[in-house]
């Protein structure tokens, strides 16, 4: 276990020193200024995506995970954040299309930069992750994808808190009570 957690830490690190600033910044300005902002993923990017969901509801945003049942329409000047690793699920691709469609922005987070879900994206956030042999051992699938995606967006959140002016205390205000 711990030559895989190390293993899964240094790729974490490596995968983030390739920095998008341009693009991240681009986020969080279109975070921002979007009326609503809308997110989605399949399966352990899925998780991701709840997980950043999350946090913008505790910032005081207007957030909804995409797929809930009161989650409402997608409209002109919403955002929309598709987490896919390969960027060709075909439920994230039809998404960012059906959505663009309808004059939302689109931002593509993505280990494929040719792909469809990219294409169909205003802002693309490519988390360059080059797998390796030892990933199959120690970092199965999607694990570094997901996890490095995972720590990039939680990075954001402390910029938007900056941004927006919000302090831990106002966020722990908004975090859900579960009974």
């Amino acid at each position: 276990m711990e030559d895989a957690a190390k293993h899964i830490l240094k790729r974490i690190s490596d995968t983030l020193e390739d920095s998008q600033s341009t693009e991240i910044n681009e986020l969080i300005n279109a975070i921002l200024s979007a009326k609503k902002v809308f997110v989605y993923g399949v399966g352990r990017s899925g998780i991701v995506a709840r997980a950043f969901s999350i946090r913008l509801v505790q910032l005081g945003l207007k957030v909804f995970y995409i797929g809930e049942t009161i989650t409402p329409i997608v409209e002109e000047d919403d955002l929309v954040i598709i987490i896919s690793n390969t960027g060709e699920t075909m439920s994230a691709v039809q998404t960012a299309n059906i959505v663009r469609r309808l004059g939302a922005k689109v931002t593509a987070i993505t280990s494929k930069k040719q792909s469809k879900l990219a294409h169909a994206s205003n802002i693309i956030i490519y988390v360059n992750v080059q797998r390796n042999e030892k990933d199959k051992e120690l970092a199965p699938l999607g694990t570094v994808f997901e996890d490095t995606a995972l720590i990039l967006l939680d990075g954001m959140i402390c910029e938007l808190m900056k941004k927006l002016g919000e302090t831990e205390s106002e966020m722990r205000a908004r975090h859900a009570i579960w009974v």
